[in-house]
């Protein structure tokens, strides 16, 4: 799925006609990111399809990659609706840098009314990490701040093709919350939610309504506060870095 690209205007007033990609996993997180200057893809929640998708996009087409969306909390300090700016991605034995420069006046705006707006490690996963025991492990293991399906992926490509890279990402269920298997099997292949799924689950095991309640009320405050970060991706300036990736020792 692809939104929203057009031209982009840089500090400085200097025009770079090539948009900056921006990289989701949620069709809701792809309207919220589309505008002028913007090329959207959507992964629907799957890393395969992800990856697919950026084999057919060209690097020299971008000028910069920014992973955008909501997270699983893996610090329990955190809430949902809290902002996590990346510092690095992390994935097994790989590290991303995560270069970005934000001006006084927009990190002002990021953490204007509740936004809480902090800069931490991202780590990579493959499915969704939904137990709470399995959060508290991932976040021993790697210190990340909170965990997503599509960052690493967007950093791998942005190193391999010499870009740019950065990623903001909004919590949306915390580390104290286990994410109901209801929730996960209710996304579509296009990234929406399959209501009907969710009622008949509902309807099979009552018990799951307040789960699903407590996820869905965690999930819009996510939303919410991703949409006040829109102007992050306007008023950025990607970093170049000279050690995208590294491994660890």
């Amino acid at each position: 799925m692809t939104l929203g690209t057009g031209d982009y205007i840089t500090a400085g007033n200097a025009i770079d006609p090539r948009p900056i990609l921006i990289v989701t996993g949620l069709v809701q997180e792809a309207r919220i990111a589309a505008g002028p200057g913007m090329a959207v893809i959507c992964s629907s929640s799957s890393p395969a399809q992800l990856r697919a998708l950026l084999t057919v996009v060209d690097p020299e087409t971008i000028r910069g990659v920014i992973s955008f969306g909501v997270a699983g909390g893996l610090d329990p300090t955190l809430r949902s609706g809290d902002v996590v700016l990346a510092t690095e991605v992390l994935s097994g034995d790989t590290r991303w840098a995560a270069g970005l420069s934000l001006g006084d006046d927009l990190i002002e705006r990021l953490t204007s009314g509740r936004r809480r707006v902090v800069r931490g490690s991202l780590a990579g996963a493959e499915e969704v990490v939904t137990k709470r025991s399995c959060k508290a492990a991932l976040h021993s293991e790697t210190g990340a701040s909170a965990v997503d399906m599509e960052s690493h992926i967007a950093a791998a490509y942005a190193a391999e093709a010499g870009l740019p890279f950065a990623a903001v990402r909004v919590i949306s269920d915390p580390a104290h919350r286990a994410l109901p298997a209801l929730a996960r099997a209710a996304i579509k292949p296009n990234g929406q939610i399959d209501l009907a799924a969710v009622l008949r689950g509902i309807v099979r095991n009552p018990a799951t309504l307040h789960a699903l309640v407590s996820t869905g009320i965690d999930f819009n405050r996510a939303l919410r506060s991703l949409r006040g970060c829109r102007d992050y991706l306007i008023g950025t300036e990607l970093v170049d870095s000279e050690a995208l990736v590294s491994k660890a020792a």
